[in-house]
């Protein structure tokens, strides 16, 4: 759809956010478990936000067309943005929205957090305002309460943060992390089903409690595990309880075929360990390597195998946010 370009007005507004990768706790994290995620500080989502003398607009990769008319697919964006002008007082009059993104849609790498977050700190330069860290993350909540349902506040956290966080409860913390090696994402191509699965689980939980229990306590402790290797350089253990997890993520019902598929290819390339993240029914898997040159070995195996994409994240890169950004057999902060 295109339309007469006018010129800009005298200021515009900015926000960036970025994606992240759940490490451990996806799924358990709902009821009331710890999580741990990272941000993915090379990936990023940047708005811009200006006000011009014709009909309200939103320009990005999925849409380009007049706000009012924006597809169910930002239904999460659309929400965010109503709460938001109504904290700030004002209205959509003029307003010209235009988001560009990094971050892959559907994928569990926090998309609708990460668009709704840089959106909402655009409106908030725009105006010179500044929002605090519990008003960010409740007005990036209504995005993700249209879009997955019941969510833990995660992906809201995470995708504004610049260091690992652990999550448990509705309070985060960030970890220090002393861990070597690599991380490689691995799109297996398909929309994740994050809505979905979560609604589903729930309905088994509320179903079988018992059944569900032992896993998701499993999950939890697993994820107390993972901090302190995390905070031990215990990589090999790591990347057994990555192992673990994934079994327990099958038991629960949320992997899919794509992602034990990839999983295995992971392990038989050299991976340490690996498991799927996010919300899973689809999206992406995380393979756990000893080496970036192991990683990029891995990535590659996997894209032969595959998948879609990958990424490969270090984790010193939160100990030098200056590391530049790679992807697809490269090194990614």
């Amino acid at each position: 759809m295109e339309r007469e370009q006018q010129p800009d007005s005298f200021r515009s507004g900015n926000g960036t956010s970025c994606g992240k990768f759940i490490l451990i706790g996806e799924h358990s994290v709902v009821f009331g478990h710890p999580a741990i995620a990272i941000p993915l500080l090379g990936v990023t989502m940047h708005a811009q936000v200006h006000r011009e003398a014709v009909e309200p607009w939103f320009s990005s990769e999925v849409y380009d067309g007049p706000l009012a008319a924006l597809p169910d697919q930002l239904a999460g964006i659309q929400g965010a943005l109503a709460a938001t002008l109504e904290a700030l007082g004002e209205s959509t009059e003029g307003l010209s929205i235009t988001l560009e993104s990094d971050v892959p849609v559907e994928r569990g790498m926090g998309s609708s957090a990460a668009s709704a977050g840089a959106i909402i700190r655009a409106l908030f330069d725009y105006h010179r305002r500044e929002a605090s860290a519990d008003q960010l993350f409740e007005l990036v909540q209504v995005a993700e309460r249209i879009a997955h349902g019941s969510p833990s506040g995660l992906d809201a956290v995470a995708t504004s943060a610049r260091a690992p966080v652990h999550f448990h409860q509705g309070t985060f913390a960030d970890l220090d992390i002393t861990l070597s090696g690599a991380v490689v994402i691995a799109d297996t191509g398909i929309r994740g089903g994050t809505r979905h699965t979560v609604a589903a689980l729930r309905a088994r939980h509320a179903a079988t409690p018992t059944e569900v229990e032992p896993d998701l306590e499993r999950l939890a402790a697993l994820t107390n595990d993972a901090s302190r290797c995390l905070r031990d350089n215990n990589l090999i253990e790591l990347g057994t309880i990555f192992d673990q997890a994934h079994a327990a993520l099958s038991r629960l019902g949320v992997s899919s075929h794509e992602l034990d598929h990839l999983v295995t290819s992971a392990r038989r390339h050299g991976a340490v360990g690996a498991k799927m993240t996010g919300g899973g029914a689809g999206g992406c898997m995380l393979a756990l390597c000893d080496s970036v040159d192991s990683a990029q070995r891995v990535a590659k195996g996997l894209r032969s195998d595959g998948a879609e994409r990958t990424w490969i994240h270090t984790f010193d890169a939160h100990n030098n946010s200056a590391l530049p950004p790679y992807n697809d057999g490269e090194v990614l902060s």
